[in-house]
């Protein structure tokens, strides 16, 4: 009888074991191709989110470049209009273009023919003879004394350089005043928005593609491995990807590849996995589970062996109680049925188990530290004491050894503490949260009615270079101040949340004899004498001075939460006197105080707009530094 009950356990068990394999395979691979199909969707919405982060990026820079460019084709207007002799004499207006940090400086007179430049070949050309010039000679037709034309950078008409050129009405005569300048940063912009540089930020699997297909034409507009391979699959064309979007096989390149599309605007974003790659880690799955269902076989059969021997009932509750204690989260549980060899070896299997789902952690994290990410993750159940995580997330989390395993041990320690980093995040950031003086971890949790799964991934790199980037793009390299464009948009916030009975001051600042400085003792000087002046800047009161470089030796500071004009005076007062106890060293032998003039314009209406106050600050160092310099003035209405 036993062995009848044996054989046919074995024949029912076996079954069993393939038809699980069966919905096992079945299973891992509909989890395997929907695990791919999110990777997939992850990255082509990090593409996404990278394009429209650089437009917005690009079109932020433009929007503050072409102001800028504005402010200082103005300028150039207002000094020719006021001195109309140095549009006579070429070095005068290479001087004015230098004083300007321009490029180019044209005079236009209203025939619209180029009588003065900084640069001489272009004095007469006649700006009606070409489609990029022609455009500016609609400000000669303008009515309007403040109009200007912003052309986007193009190859000029004269050279084919690429510039972009910035026109304004004069004022005193009939005519325009034209500055060019290269487009550096802009080309520098557009050039980070291509999709060959957004392939290259992407790691990609062995054998994983990623490309962009025209959605109208079908046009293959990027890949991750360039466009000199040949595109002749199934897989990279535009009607047998439309309906990809939730994933399908197509052919590509004489493999069976797995492909997901993802419309965006106007292309086609997708990404293929070879169907083997995708196979080989579901046959390594199913051959793994296959060898534990055959050794999960062998103990039934033995257990069962040994029921139908002696003591099946005590064994079966010794078990039970055992296995409870497991569950319960008890994981040091050690299974002792013992009475017989096939009960003994029923223990052991179950044991051996057990120590497979303790290690399965361990194993996890080889896998990832093989994968050389820095990742750990973490999962815990409702009646569970203890919390399955891989190695690596106590150095992620900078937990001692110690608190470590005293949380692991405790489910409802550990939730706690994960709850209490979670109400943290970083500004401007959903994930991501700092741990420790420098280290920025990204968490992701999904809940289920068993418990919790997290991921943990250290993306301390990405953040401190976001950081650096948004530093860079808002200071000035030279001098640590911030750049003037971040510093107009930091004092309007500042005005616009003015208290009613305050006032502010904003200061237009200039260095005198700057340029023979320069010449005299060289850029290197040149460079340590503004960082000085920059120094001195940096040293006012910051909760009422905000300073910025303007550009060349120009800076401008914004004087704030004043309660009366005197105080605005006294803070420069104290500028200027600490501007004096700073000299700097100019040779072995020679010495020198910094002179700077400046101009200022004040206001207590919280409505007033920053740029007519520099303008009028402005206006004021342009009277100073007519006059004497060496100090400053107040903007006065009469001018």
């Amino acid at each position: 009888m036993q062995k009848i009950f044996i054989k046919y356990t074995f024949f029912i068990i076996t079954a069993a074991v393939f038809l699980i394999l069966g919905i096992n395979f079945l299973f891992s691979l509909h989890m395997l191709e929907t695990q791919q199909l999110g990777s997939f969707h992850a990255k082509m919405e990090q593409m996404i989110h990278t394009l429209e982060h650089n437009q917005e990026e690009l079109s932020l820079l433009k929007d503050s470049l072409d102001e800028d460019y504005l402010t200082r084709a103005r300028a150039a207007a207002y000094v020719l209009d006021r001195q109309p002799e140095v549009s006579l004499d070429v070095s005068e207006m290479q001087y004015l273009a230098n004083l300007l940090n321009v490029d180019e400086l044209h005079v236009i007179d209203e025939n619209g023919i180029i009588v003065s430049a900084s640069v001489s070949k272009y004095v007469g050309f006649d700006m009606a003879e070409h489609e990029q010039t022609k455009a500016f000679l609609a400000l000669l037709d303008s009515s309007d004394e403040d109009a200007y034309f912003i052309q986007d950078a193009q190859p000029n008409a004269a050279e084919g350089k690429i510039r972009q050129y910035v026109g304004v009405s004069r004022k005193a005569v009939k005519g325009i005043v034209q500055v060019g300048f290269t487009p550096t940063r802009q080309l520098s912009a557009q050039s980070r928005n291509t999709y060959e540089y957004i392939f290259s930020r992407f790691p990609t699997d062995i054998g994983e593609e990623l490309f962009v297909l025209d959605a109208a034409t079908g046009e293959m507009l990027g890949h991750s491995d360039g466009l000199s391979k040949d595109f002749y699959g199934d897989c990279y064309k535009l009607h047998d990807l439309l309906d990809c979007t939730k994933g399908a096989y197509r052919t590509g390149n004489d493999t069976s590849m797995y492909v997901v599309s993802m419309p965006y605007e106007e292309v086609l974003l997708c990404a293929a996995l070879p169907k083997h790659t995708l196979y080989r880690k579901l046959w390594g799955n199913t051959l793994a589970t296959f060898f534990y269902l055959i050794f999960i076989e062998t103990a039934v059969i033995l257990l069962l062996n040994y029921l139908v021997k002696q003591k099946v009932i005590q064994g079966i509750h010794d078990i039970i109680k055992n296995l409870y204690a497991i569950t319960k989260g008890n994981l040091d549980t050690t299974v002792t049925v013992g009475g017989n060899r096939e009960f003994e070896a029923l223990s052991n299997g179950i044991n051996t188990m057990v120590k497979s789902i303790v290690s399965l952690s361990d194993r996890i994290s080889a896998i990832i530290e093989i994968s050389g990410i820095p990742l750990a993750a973490f999962e815990y159940e409702k009646g569970v004491q203890h919390v399955f995580v891989t190695s690596g997330l106590s150095r992620l989390l900078e937990l001692p050894d110690k608190e470590a395993s005293r949380l692991y041990q405790n489910v409802s320690l550990f939730d706690q503490y994960i709850k209490d980093i979670l109400k943290h995040p970083i500004d401007g950031e959903k994930e991501i949260f700092k741990i420790g003086d420098s280290r920025y971890i990204h968490i992701r949790m999904s809940q289920s009615q068993e418990g919790y799964l997290g991921i943990i991934a250290d993306v301390t790199k990405d953040v401190t270079e976001k950081q650096q980037m948004h530093y860079e793009n808002t200071h000035d390299p030279l001098t640590g101040l911030y750049k003037f464009g971040h510093f107009k948009e930091l004092a309007k916030k500042i005005l616009h949340q003015m208290p009613d009975g305050k006032l502010c001051a904003l200061v237009m600042m200039d260095l005198d004899h700057f340029k023979s400085i320069n010449d005299t003792y060289g850029h290197d000087m040149g460079d340590a004498y503004l960082q000085r002046f920059a120094h001195v800047l940096k040293s006012m009161p910051e909760e009422h001075i905000l300073s910025a470089r303007r550009s060349g030796d120009e800076f401008c500071m914004m004087i704030y939460n004043c309660d009366q004009k005197e105080q605005v005076v006294a803070y420069l007062d104290s500028f200027y006197s600490t501007l004096k106890e700073h000299s700097i060293k100019l040779s072995e032998t020679e010495s020198k105080i910094i002179s700077a003039s400046s101009g200022f314009a004040w206001t207590n209406d919280a409505k007033s707009s920053i740029s007519l106050l520099l303008s009028h600050a402005d206006e004021a160092l342009y009277v100073v530094k007519k006059n004497t310099k060496g100090r400053y003035a107040e903007y006065e209405i009469e001018q």
